[in-house]
């Protein structure tokens, strides 16, 4: 009688051991650029030029082509669906209300101690179409779960 109860409370532990923990992850950093009529976002590797030529686009909105959003995310735990990216989008003013945009992306089932990157980009014709990007906000989404969210201060 004493072994069983020995069993049953060993079982029970290891039970509590073995159970698996629902995704947890968020949204670290969500970087916007412009890119230019080449496609690119800067003219050489380095991080300085690179915020220097995101300035001269900023000022000079004719020499824009589009915008890529690189993102910095992390999840950790079991993911129950699959990872997804979502980038929603709000442009100029065209009549009452800002048009809107949401761009999905699927993410390959990474988890861990470190954080991975991932780029969404909107192309010339679509870009033109919104008006320019006025405000923004990416979340982490595990099937129907949200598990982060980063977002522009007008949002």
């Amino acid at each position: 009688m004493r072994g069983s109860l020995k069993i049953l409370v060993l079982l029970a532990l290891l039970s509590g051991i073995v159970t698996a923990h629902a995704a947890t992850g968020k949204v670290i950093k969500v970087l916007p650029q412009f890119l230019d009529t080449k496609g690119r976002t800067s003219l050489t590797p380095s991080l300085y030029d690179r915020d220097a030529y995101q300035a001269v686009l900023r000022v000079h909105p004719e020499r824009r082509s589009g915008m890529r959003f690189f993102i910095q995310w992390k999840a950790k735990g079991q993911v129950a669906t699959g990872l997804t990216l979502r980038l929603e989008l709000r442009g100029g003013v065209q009549g009452e209300l800002p048009k809107g945009l949401i761009l999905e992306s699927k993410l390959p089932p990474k988890t861990g101690w470190f954080s991975h990157w991932a780029d969404l980009t909107i192309n010339e014709e679509t870009y033109k179409e919104l008006g320019g990007v006025t405000s923004w906000r990416v979340t982490l989404w595990d099937g129907e779960k949200m598990l982060g969210e980063q977002r522009s201060y007008l949002w």
